[in-house]
């Protein structure tokens, strides 16, 4: 079972401010532009952020229209996933955090009368999340490549086709206790800033802009987080 930590993260000031719901720079004030630096700084110093990942690789060994069976007496259900990944190989399964330091500034902030300060805080978690994903994806990406595969984009819990309550499959699957991911009864990732996917490996995998993620997500009529431009018709892929 890969796990991966000290993952250098690099974040960038437009990340956080789509984050908070907040635009381009020129759309903020410079007092709230000078705090936002102020804490991407804070966080570096305070060694805020714990990057880590854990995931593991599951042969497929078949798939009907409501999950896909792995080889192990597994399987992944959701009617979305074999139909957005009929061609996968194998699956991963993998959980991301940034661990529980960040959250528990925020959280201190907020406790001490300086909301403002933890929900920026807040929002540089995410977007530290959001910076996360996207490196690991590409090392996984490297390790299947020498086997002439491919991987697709993540599907995660909560879109379409894929219940929530598959995150206790999912925690379990990848082994996320061993980076300290757990959860709460309600089924919510603990650390917060985590998140969980499945990624299809194979040949050939389809994949998907920002924006058809989006179009595909259950909140796509309601986040403030969403891209827009998507061509519908490319989601009958």
């Amino acid at each position: 079972m890969p796990v991966i930590r000290d993952i250098p993260l690099s974040l960038k000031t437009g990340a956080v401010l789509r984050r908070q719901g907040l635009g381009g720079k020129a759309k903020v004030r410079p007092e709230i532009q000078r705090l936002i630096d102020e804490q991407l700084a804070s966080t570096d110093s305070a060694h805020l952020l714990e990057p880590a990942a854990a995931y593991e690789y599951y042969p497929v060994s078949g798939m009907n229209g409501s999950q896909i069976s792995l080889e192990g007496d597994k399987a992944i259900h959701g009617p979305a996933l074999p139909a957005i990944l009929p061609e996968a190989k194998e699956l991963v399964v993998l959980i991301c955090t940034i661990g529980p330091k960040l959250e528990k500034q925020a959280s201190d902030y907020t406790k001490k009368g300086e909301a403002l300060r933890g929900m920026l805080l807040d929002g540089i978690g995410s977007a530290a999340v959001d910076t996360l994903v996207p490196k690991i994806l590409r090392i996984i990406a490297g390790e299947v490549a020498p086997r002439g595969y491919e991987i697709s984009s993540p599907v995660n819990p909560g879109m379409p086709g894929f219940p929530m309550s598959e995150q206790w499959n999912l925690v379990e699957l990848s082994k996320a206790h061993e980076i300290g991911v757990s959860l709460t009864p309600s089924g919510i990732l603990v650390p917060r800033k985590s998140t969980s996917m499945v990624i299809g490996v194979g040949p050939k995998m389809t994949r998907w802009t920002q924006a058809e993620v989006c179009a595909r997500c259950s909140l796509r009529k309601t986040c403030p987080y969403k891209i827009q431009g998507v061509n519908h018709d490319s989601l009958q892929r």
